[in-house]
């Protein structure tokens, strides 16, 4: 960024110095008034407003945010699913740095179901950040199953984590290399809050606040679709944190299941029964019936005629009329 010399010279009766015996310099903690750190320095009356103006632009804090319009979006030719993207930045020193991404297309009235990693894909929340690096499998038993048949049925998983942006690769390596007897867990997007490492792991693991990044964020994808439209079918979790965020945002109580490090699997509705992940695989049908073409529930079986119903039901035994009477 280059400022006209002019803007930036004052005139030699015209200063910056709120004590005029002293000059402030960033070092000096008493003075950061004077040096524009944190309080609003006290400028002279005397300065022309050109520069007073330049002052104020330049102790200004903004925050960059990038959210394209819907034509905008249109304009991209997005093919349903992920579409793979780049960002690139040059700089003088660091030369051009990329970040990949994904946009993903989803329709109008797909189901989500939304996942926590940390506690939830792992056994812990902090165990889970560190013994994957060192090939340790940390994953619960029977996950990658159970969520390969919902998302058989037609259902779309979003992953949303306060993890720090800057695991972003770290994470999403995580997600691919869980592999189960050659079952992997469906591919989706990965949401991280937008901090650094260490106020990202001080929130979720000491203050034990992961809810305040993600009902924002869940809370901007449910705002995507259409108005009074619920696109989450069901969330899981490990701590009642995550069962308050999911609540936040309209995930039915019916639906909300939370794990704890053994493997014991609750549902948010019914926290006495315990059951696991191989457990519920075994009742999908029952939870996460198969979506139709129009994306809602299934409520007929494809061969009503050979239902447990219909065809395998016990005949009922057959009645004397005359002795009834």
């Amino acid at each position: 960024m280059t400022i006209k010399k002019s803007l930036i010279e004052p005139q030699p009766q015209k200063t910056f110095d709120c004590n005029p015996c002293k000059r402030a310099t960033l070092d000096d903690i008493d003075n950061d008034e004077a040096a524009g750190l944190g309080r609003k320095a006290v400028i002279s009356s005397s300065l022309s407003t050109e520069t007073i103006n330049v002052a104020h632009s330049i102790s200004q804090m903004y925050h960059k945010s990038l959210r394209l319009t819907s034509k905008q979006i249109e304009s991209l030719n997005l093919h349903e699913g992920a579409n793979k993207v780049v960002f690139s930045v040059t700089t003088q020193y660091q030369g051009t740095c990329r970040c990949e991404a994904a946009i993903y297309l989803w329709n109008w009235d797909d189901r989500v179901i939304i996942s926590d990693i940390d506690g939830t894909i792992t056994k812990s929340d902090a165990l889970g950040h560190i013994l994957p690096q060192f090939g340790k499998d940390w994953t619960h038993k029977g996950i990658a199953k159970l969520y390969h048949k919902i998302h058989q049925n037609g259902y779309k998983f979003l992953y949303c984590s306060a993890r720090a942006i800057g695991m972003a690769a770290i994470t999403k390596d995580y997600l691919q290399w869980v592999n189960d007897q050659g079952i992997v867990l469906p591919k989706g997007p990965v949401l991280l809050a937008p901090s650094s490492l260490f106020s990202a792991l001080h929130r979720e693991v000491i203050e034990k606040k992961p809810e305040v990044f993600k009902i924002a964020c869940l809370g901007d994808i449910r705002d995507l679709f259409r108005p009074h439209r619920q696109p989450f079918y069901a969330a899981f979790g490990n701590r009642t944190n995550d069962a308050y965020a999911y609540k936040q945002v309209g995930v039915s109580e019916a639906r909300i299941f939370t794990v704890n490090p053994k493997g014991e699997l609750t549902q948010e509705m019914t926290k006495g029964n315990k059951s696991s992940y191989n457990h519920l695989s075994g009742l999908v049908e029952h939870f996460f019936p198969m979506l139709t073409a129009e994306g809602s529930s299934s409520s007929l079986l494809e061969c009503p005629d050979y239902s447990s119903f219909s065809y395998w039901k016990e005949p009922l035994p057959k009645l004397d009329m005359d002795v009834l009477l």
